[in-house]
């Protein structure tokens, strides 16, 4: 009896709670309820229920804000422009030693097979690398397989790729080995081993039953040094706090680190002037150069050879020095001693920092002592922007590759 009683009682609570369920399911077909009575109220304010239909209560989207800016001190760490990479072969399979099992078939002969050969190690350009942080010190080539019995070839080790970036140099003590400056360019850094021979490989008339079987020999391991040269159309060079990031920030969409005190930029910064018949110059931002950067002082030579695949060079002089002319005569006179042919290359003198005081009376002195056109430009203001724009167009048509001659440019 009490079972039944108790059964009676479950029963009876289950139908009021579909009953207060109907109730509340009727009333808000009939758009007569309010949830405020029902729902019970949040202990902070700020809080708010879950609702995937409703917009106004999703959580805001910043859609529009853009990539933050990265500070130089995590570019310097991110940017590696040599290193020092030990590559090895993958070791080629084992050949195997075995014969034809059968029956009623009592010399089935040998049935060995080959191992496979070991897997290549590559070095590949790929665009969207930008240095060699992220290249590991040592490489090691997938190993081929072993031969099996029937006959049966061992699979060869896949070939290992290596990205790297547009202008790597690959050099071995001292010999450059290859210039990988074309997309999808490749290098085969080490070659790997070949795979053992099984004893069906040695089966001749004079020996019918060989059981002599070749291990797989071991990939070939190579020490190389990797040297990245920045691949720009035009090269910004001049004095630390010259003013050459904000340059390259008012000419491309690059976005290197700006301040008001000198060595801001640590590493090579590469933007691209976009003109409207789809011509693209990639420009970059050297690091500033000091007196005795030939002699390795200052950022010295790790960022002087960033200069020598540039084609033009834009001389970066800042106004606000009282014999501006000397930057430039400094500055040929420290890219001649590095390299006697740099020069020599076609360049263009910038002025910048036109809007500072007394900067246009430095300018007339400048045209004096310096022969050769000059702009005067303000990163700031954006003053003779077009015209620098213009001009370097100029310079890059006037001196392409290709033995045409290109038709001049007659706008931005």
């Amino acid at each position: 009896m009490e079972s039944v009683a108790m059964q009676t009682v479950q029963s009876l609570s289950r139908l009021r709670g579909l009953a207060h369920t109907f109730q509340l399911c009727r009333a808000v077909t009939s758009q007569t309820v309010s949830f405020e009575g029902l729902l019970p109220a949040p202990h902070v304010s700020h809080l708010r229920f879950l609702s995937t239909g409703s917009p106004l209560c999703a959580k805001p989207r910043n859609l529009i804000k853009g990539k933050r800016d990265v500070s130089e001190k995590k570019l310097t760490r991110y940017f590696v422009d040599h290193r020092k990479v030990r590559v090895v072969g993958g070791t080629g399979g084992d050949g195997a030693s075995c014969f034809h099992s059968e029956p009623r078939k009592e010399f089935g002969g040998p049935n060995g097979g080959d191992g496979g050969n070991g897997g290549h190690v590559i070095f590949k350009v790929d665009p969207c690398v930008k240095s060699f942080s992220s290249i590991a010190p040592v490489y090691q080539g997938f190993e081929g397989e072993s031969g099996r019995s029937k006959n049966c070839y061992g699979k060869c080790g896949e070939t290992l790729y290596i990205k790297v970036p547009i202008g790597t140099l690959v050099k071995e003590d001292g010999v450059t080995l290859a210039d990988l400056s074309t997309p999808g360019e490749e290098f085969v850094a080490s070659y790997g081993g070949i795979g053992g021979k099984g004893n069906r490989f040695f089966l001749s008339n004079e020996n019918r039953a060989p059981v002599m079987a070749t291990p797989g020999s071991p990939g070939e391991e190579r020490c190389l040094q990797l040297e990245l040269k920045t691949m720009a159309h035009a090269g910004m060079v001049g004095f630390p706090n010259a003013g050459k990031s904000s340059l390259l920030r008012l000419l491309t969409n690059a976005r290197p680190a700006v301040a008001a005190y000198p060595f801001t930029t640590l590493n090579p910064h590469v933007g691209v002037i976009n003109y409207q018949d789809y011509e693209q110059i990639a420009v970059a931002d050297v690091p500033g150069i000091i007196e005795g950067a030939h002699q390795n002082r200052g950022l010295g030579l790790s960022f002087l050879r960033h200069i020598e695949r540039c084609r033009i060079l834009l001389y970066v002089l800042d106004l606000t020095h009282p014999e501006p002319w000397t930057q430039l005569n400094s500055l040929q006179y420290e890219l001649g001693q590095f390299d006697e042919s740099l020069p020599l290359r076609p360049h263009l003198i910038v002025a910048n920092k036109l809007d500072l005081p007394n900067a246009r009376r430095s300018l007339e002195v400048l045209r004096k002592e310096v022969k050769g056109r000059i702009i005067a430009v303000s990163a700031l203001t954006g003053e003779n922007a077009e015209e620098l724009i213009h001009h370097l167009r100029e310079l890059y048509d006037g001196h392409r590759q290709e033995g045409k001659i290109a038709e001049p440019y007659m706008g931005w």
